[in-house]
């Protein structure tokens, strides 16, 4: 038996549809007033920008109003920033300029590079992204040309920046004075390891494992086998490593979402046996969480981190 269609009252469905109507905007409403309703943003005097381009490599120099000590500071960005991140308001760079200003301090001149918004300093090799770090490497003198010669080369990164700039200090330790890497992309495991050992190292470590993945096809991107991974991993650099290597700062946060601290850790305590002058500093707190006061004074001290 045909059983005869449903008929709902009009009337009904404009009070059905009203009921959803005032759901969805009380929902809304509740969103927007739960929501974050500005930034927190950094007091500070921004540096002087002069912004230019070498090849593929595009770069941003800064300079303080309170002059420069006269070394230059390479910046290499995390995922997802580029060139112009120093003098963001809302970033860590600028409570580093913050901090110098505050403390009467003359900075290091400062050049952020960038090859856009994911990349990886590595050897040439099989991969046709690979070999960044030549490139980057062979243009710093025309980027010094506009600096002056530098009396110390420094570097600074976080997330993927810090993993650049430990590949690219730890590659070439006699073109560089000191290393601040801020969680910095560092494993104990390869990417052409066991997929168990993945699976293991992202439950040791509480990593996102979205966030591991990601790291993991960066890292497929520029490098194509255990041997060239081999030449871009820190744990893997530090191992000729001695007391004539550039000092290092490192830090990163307990509860890092890349699962970074158990690598940046190992890392700290190797160059501490191999006599690398080595600042270690723990974060209480997740991907990024930095010393910043720490982390000012490492980059224009003149003596040897403790």
């Amino acid at each position: 038996m045909r059983l005869p269609p449903l008929k709902i009252p009009r009337r009904r469905w404009f009070v059905l549809g009203g009921v959803i109507l005032l759901a969805v905007l009380a929902h809304r409403g509740w969103t927007d007033l739960t929501s974050p309703w500005g930034e927190q943003e950094v007091a500070f005097r921004p540096a002087a920008e002069q912004c230019g381009v070498s090849g593929d490599l595009r770069y941003c120099i800064y300079r303080a109003h309170q002059g420069s000590n006269g070394d230059v500071l390479y910046h290499l960005h995390g995922r997802g920033l580029d060139e112009h991140i120093w003098n963001d308001d809302t970033y860590l760079t600028a409570m580093l300029q913050a901090a110098w200003q505050e403390r009467g301090v003359t900075p290091p001149t400062v050049v952020t590079l960038s090859y856009g918004s994911t990349w990886l300093l590595s050897p040439k090799g099989k991969r046709d992204d690979s070999g960044l770090l030549d490139d980057m490497l062979a243009r710093l003198p025309e980027i010094e040309r506009m600096t002056g010669t530098p009396r110390r080369r420094l570097l600074m990164g976080e997330s993927m920046g810090g993993l650049n700039v430990l590949v690219a200090g730890l590659s070439r330790p006699d073109s560089f004075r000191r290393i601040a890497a801020l969680c910095p992309g560092v494993y104990d495991i390869s990417p052409f390891g066991p997929l168990a050992d993945a699976r293991e190292a992202i439950r040791r470590t509480g990593a996102n494992p979205k966030m591991a993945f990601g790291v993991w096809m960066l890292a497929r991107k520029y490098v194509a086998d255990e041997k060239e991974w081999r030449r871009v991993s820190p744990l893997a650099l530090i191992e000729r490593a001695g007391p004539s290597y550039p000092a290092l700062y490192l830090s990163n946060g307990l509860y890092d979402g890349y699962g970074n601290y158990e690598g940046t850790k190992m890392l700290a305590e190797e160059a501490v046996k191999r006599g690398v002058r080595t600042d270690w500093r723990p974060i209480y707190g997740g991907h990024c969480a930095t010393d910043v006061a720490s982390l000012a004074d490492f980059l224009t001290s003149e003596g040897d981190p403790r």
